[in-house]
């Protein structure tokens, strides 16, 4: 009867092959993962702040004497520096008290985020972050 002794060296080398063929085959899963939370968490982020304008301007559009321009340079300030030159406002501005009045803040995604999963078919290129606010004129 002869035993074979197995060599240490061998076994160790084979499993930290197995290690390495583990890790190529769920590193780009991982990555994706990651960079899909960092997208997303940024849209989300930039969609409340989108959110927070269109209520501000709405909020001084209900107010009797205001004019479209002021509705759109408070959403501006309300947004800050980060979306000065994207973004949108349209207004529907009621006339009498009691009218509804209507501010809608539209911000292009690649404003908000950067365009991490368009590898992967996820493009946000064309695609708006969009707010409207109702409420009523006083």
């Amino acid at each position: 009867m002869i035993r074979q002794i197995r060599s240490p060296h061998r076994t160790s080398a084979r499993r930290g092959g197995m290690l390495s063929m583990e890790l190529v085959l769920t590193l780009p899963l991982l990555l994706i993962l990651l960079l899909g939370i960092f997208e997303f968490s940024f849209l989300m982020y930039a969609r409340g702040d989108v959110v927070q304008a269109s209520r501000a301007g709405a909020r001084l559009a209900t107010l009797n004497g205001v004019w479209p321009e002021e509705v759109e340079s408070e959403v501006a300030r309300a947004l800050g520096d980060r979306f000065k030159q994207a973004f949108k406002v349209e207004t529907q501005m009621g006339e009498f008290s009691g009218d509804e009045v209507i501010v809608t803040v539209r911000v292009p995604m690649t404003a908000a985020a950067p365009n991490l999963l368009w590898p992967m078919g996820y493009n946000i290129v064309g695609r708006d972050l969009i707010a409207s606010t109702r409420m009523v004129k006083e």
